[in-house]
């Protein structure tokens, strides 16, 4: 599921925070071991355990065994890069994937044609809440953001990474988690929603089967029973002119956007080869 991109992100936001190269023999055994677990990205990952070790020997050498046993990087180094940030992830969480900011883009563009001073964000499903926080470091000042999941353990990570934007985070089944104050308010709803069919989990990478949390993978028989659930419930949450946002797959896409416009909602669907990524848009005109 994740790349050579997403390794590339995850190391380049890591460049600031590096602690120091490690000696060429330590640096090379490193590398080694990365490769023979089969790391293919074995210098990048090297540099960033290096970093994440802090210059400790013995820590290193753990860090080096957990991804060696094939933990993902970013749990084991605890962040992820994403659309030029660091996310707090941690062993149990979702990580953020590179395609995914495709989303970001495409919030951020319909936020500045719309002009609102005071745009309300909502990222449901949030995760660790990379899509929130992103969204908001990007409109500025001025941004309402609320995030909401099911998932306990993510969202420990979800508040640390939406404090900087002030975001308000809150546990419970869709819009089951979120107060009725926010009702009518949100511009822009944000969605990365599990859309993995069931029968396909045991066919992803073990980094994510392995690894992530099954409620944040398993969108049930066709992978689009939370998609269904987010679209009808999303008019009476979104504001005049609202727009909701739900990253989905190129064979899906159709179906997500049958579902909202069952929802009465105007839908479009756009894609990026750049990315890998497909992005359904629903827009409440009344």
């Amino acid at each position: 599921m994740r790349g050579e991109r997403d390794v590339r992100e995850t190391a380049e936001a890591g460049e600031a925070g590096q602690a120091g190269e490690a000696e060429p023999a330590a640096a090379e055994a490193t590398v080694a071991a990365l490769r023979a677990a089969g790391c293919v990205f074995a210098e990048e990952e090297a540099e960033l355990l290096t970093a994440a070790a802090g210059g400790e020997e013995a820590a290193l050498a753990a860090l080096v065994a957990r991804r060696a046993g094939g933990e993902p990087l970013e749990h084991v180094v605890g962040w992820a890069g994403f659309c030029g940030l660091r996310m707090r992830v941690g062993a149990g969480a979702f990580v953020p994937r590179r395609r995914t900011e495709f989303l970001v883009q495409q919030a951020v563009a319909l936020a500045a044609a719309d002009g609102r001073p005071r745009p309300v964000v909502l990222d449901l499903c949030c995760g660790v809440g990379a899509l929130g926080a992103a969204v908001a470091a990007r409109l500025g000042a001025g941004t309402e953001l609320h995030a909401a999941d099911i998932d306990p353990g993510a969202l420990a990570y979800a508040r640390a990474n939406t404090a900087p934007y002030g975001g308000r985070v809150y546990e419970g089944d869709l819009y089951g988690a979120l107060p009725r104050a926010l009702r009518g308010r949100v511009d822009l709803l944000l969605a990365n929603a599990p859309y993995v069919p069931t029968d396909e989990i045991a066919l992803l990478p073990s980094e994510a089967r392995d690894h992530e949390p099954p409620v944040s993978l398993d969108g049930g028989p066709d992978g689009l029973d939370v998609h269904r659930r987010i679209a009808e419930g999303a008019p009476p949450w979104l504001a005049p002119g609202g727009r909701l946002l739900i990253e989905t797959s190129g064979r899906q896409a159709p179906h997500t956007a049958a579902a909202l416009r069952a929802a009465g909602l105007a839908v479009r669907t756009v894609e990026s080869e750049e990315f890998w990524a497909t992005v359904v848009i629903a827009t409440r005109t009344v």
